[in-house]
């Protein structure tokens, strides 16, 4: 491959249009340009082995197209290296576009990418899994589960809120002992979720309102309502404060800002990694500085509180005698 050129990773089976269609629209406007060398995920080959492929054969640039699985696992390849990647969105969320507030039309992703511009930003690692958006412990895992594939291509987003409002019905709490540099928290908790990015969308992260992607630290927002209705009424201040880009004001939200963070539960739950179940607790997630390096149209800086605890069921923090974790 000469140094122009660029791997499209291509999955035919993303979102819910035409996929010759979406194929032919990115390249008309990118071949101008760009030799595509085009490969297509398969069930027998995911994004992330096929990026790893094209790289070791000399690809400079790494463009990826699908939905939110698609675009994480080929991220994930390239995490640690300085190849950037191009995003297009054709999946059912396009939740990894929003969270790094790229294009998700197909015409505005070609158009960043040929621009040229790149932004480094955080990635992150969950069990020595490469982790580009958020892990999610209880809940968030739960409602995963219930919104398969049949779901989702019959009903798209919708799939996710109706396996959430199914997963209201059984919701259940349990311990949570989470681990920073220089605290063990215990709290009582439905969810907990760790993210290095995440859209608005993704209301169960959104405790700070405003996952900074880019500034080295993990945000970690724990849900602890103490009845459906209040989970419910939880929900809804999340999407509120998150779409107004407010922090959270309520007792059973808290939320922090760490490098690492371990994370072990009672009873054992469920965990979801970038849209995957991965197992089950405990995990450990650790910030990837500048891990990765991805087409911008423009750069952003956001900011939000640190941390708020106070108000959460359960809750006790013990201060550690020495910075850091025991290995």
């Amino acid at each position: 491959m000469s140094r122009t050129d660029a791997c499209l990773i291509f999955n035919p089976v993303a979102g819910q249009s035409d996929p010759e269609q979406d194929l032919a629209q990115i390249r008309e406007i990118l071949e101008a340009e760009i030799n595509l060398d085009i490969r297509f995920t398969s069930e027998e080959k995911g994004a992330d082995e096929i990026a790893k492929e094209a790289i070791a054969q000399g690809a400079t640039k790494i463009i990826a197209s699908g939905g939110d699985g698609t675009l994480s696992t080929a991220a994930a390849a390239l995490v640690g290296t300085d190849i950037p990647l191009g995003i297009i969105s054709r999946g059912t969320a396009n939740a990894f576009a929003a969270a790094l507030e790229l294009p998700n039309t197909i015409e505005a992703a070609c158009q960043t990418i040929l621009g040229g511009a790149t932004r480094v930003v955080d990635a992150a690692r969950c069990n020595n899994l490469p982790m580009v958006l958020l892990a999610g412990v209880g809940f968030e895992a739960e409602t995963v589960k219930r919104a398969d594939r049949e779901a989702k291509n019959r009903f798209g987003m919708l799939a996710y809120v109706m396996a959430g409002l199914q997963e209201l019905r059984e919701m259940e709490s349990f311990e949570a002992e989470i681990e920073t540099e220089d605290k063990i928290i215990t709290v009582t908790a439905v969810a907990v979720t760790v993210a290095n990015a995440a859209p608005p969308t993704s209301i169960l992260a959104q405790g700070p309102a405003g996952v900074v992607f880019d500034d080295g630290l993990l945000d970690v927002t724990v849900i602890a309502p103490v009845s459906r209705a209040g989970a419910i009424a939880a929900s809804y201040h999340l999407l509120q404060t998150a779409l107004n880009e407010n922090a959270v004001q309520r007792e059973d939200i808290g939320y922090l800002r760490a490098k690492r963070v371990i994370i072990r539960t009672n009873p054992s739950q469920r965990v979801v990694l970038d849209g995957e179940l991965i197992g089950d607790t405990p995990i450990d997630v650790e910030c990837v500085p500048g891990g990765l390096t991805i087409f911008v149209p423009q750069e952003s800086a956001p900011a939000s509180p640190i941390e708020k605890l106070e108000g959460l069921p359960g809750l006790k923090v013990e201060s550690k005698s020495t910075s850091g974790f025991e290995e």
